[in-house]
């Protein structure tokens, strides 16, 4: 295979983790970084010691870079469809991170684009390579809890002005809602363990009292989901908390029932409490704790193979929907069917 060139857009926190990941894998190499800051640019080109990368303030010219295949943007939220559809124009295959959107409009702005353009994606929901998500898949794959009956995953994360992308995101017109900001990755990892469609949607939101991190928007949610199989699910999400950082999971099934890394199931006759199965687990907000090694393994393989990941733009345009059926149900106090007009 010959090596894939890769530009990288932004220069945040987060592009630190693609840098290393494609700069690791073998058959790739960053060869731009583009910013609106020239500086910031070159800063991480000498950071990353990147031999044969270039600097760029315009991502129309660094996608029409000769020898560049593969754009990641890691870009605030509300730049990302704009970015994407660039990129996917320019026959580029597209990382994007998540939220893909703010709004319907713009997601399906950018799943048409990508379809149109023929070319590979993927949205940065990297849990799906987190090795107890990786557990789980294979338990429930074998039915080693039955049937799913009821799920819930929550993303409980106190995000303030200690954590770098504060200042920005908790703005609404950068940001956009505490489920697409930050409980998107719930959301997806609800769709994840049920593996069903979705139906309809009802969800609550608020605030506390004094507002002490500011958010312009309801930084906490509750979403119930009623999928076509007939499960239902329940995502919790806060960016108001104080607390550690907590992904919960919690899964139960007609046989069985799944707590984050513990499993206890009927197919176990003799077992009378909670088995633990050891993995490395969600419990860090720190980008570089999360698996994007393997999500980037995961796509470069995709498009050597010429077939469509499972965490392509179409899939999540459906984690999205429900994210912003969330914030209208909360919004308007009624529940809101799928899919989306």
């Amino acid at each position: 295979m010959k090596t894939l060139g890769v530009g990288i857009v932004g220069t945040g926190w987060v592009s630190d983790e693609y840098i290393k990941a494609f700069s690791k894998h073998e058959h790739c190499e960053v060869v731009g970084i583009c910013s609106r800051d020239a500086q910031r640019a070159r800063n991480k080109i000498a950071e990353h010691k990147l031999a044969n990368c270039e600097a760029f303030t315009d991502l129309s010219a660094m996608i029409q870079q000769k020898g560049l295949d593969v754009a990641a943007i890691c870009t605030p939220h509300h730049l990302h469809v704009d970015q994407g559809v660039a990129c996917a124009q320019a026959g580029k295959h597209v990382i994007v991170e998540k939220p893909i959107a703010i709004d319907i409009a713009g997601v399906r702005r950018l799943d048409q684009a990508i379809r149109a353009a023929g070319v590979k994606s993927i949205v940065s929901f990297v849990l799906r390579w987190n090795p107890m998500f990786d557990n789980i898949r294979a338990m429930l794959e074998r039915k080693v809890i039955g049937d799913i009956f009821y799920a819930e995953v929550d993303y409980l994360h106190g995000v303030g002005p200690w954590y770098r992308i504060w200042e920005w995101m908790r703005k609404r017109e950068f940001g956009g809602s505490a489920i697409l900001a930050g409980g998107s990755h719930a959301v997806d990892g609800l769709r994840w363990f049920v593996q069903d469609e979705a139906v309809e949607v009802t969800a609550y939101s608020n605030r506390s009292r004094s507002n002490p991190l500011q958010y312009e928007y309801s930084p906490n949610t509750v979403t119930l989901v009623r999928f076509a199989g007939g499960a239902i699910g329940k995502v919790a999400c806060t960016l108001e908390c104080r607390m550690p950082y907590v992904f919960n999971v919690e899964l139960f099934g007609d046989k069985g029932s799944i707590r984050n890394n513990k499993l206890f199931t009927t197919e176990l006759p003799g077992q009378n409490d909670w088995a633990t199965i050891p993995a490395i687990q969600p419990d860090s907000g720190d980008v570089s704790h999360h698996p994007f090694q393997q999500e980037v393994n995961h796509f470069v393989e995709c498009i050597e193979n010429n077939v469509e990941s499972h965490a392509n733009v179409a899939d999540a345009a459906k984690t999205h929907e429900i994210c912003m059926a969330a914030d209208l149900s909360a919004a308007e106090g009624r529940p809101v069917k799928l899919p989306l007009p």
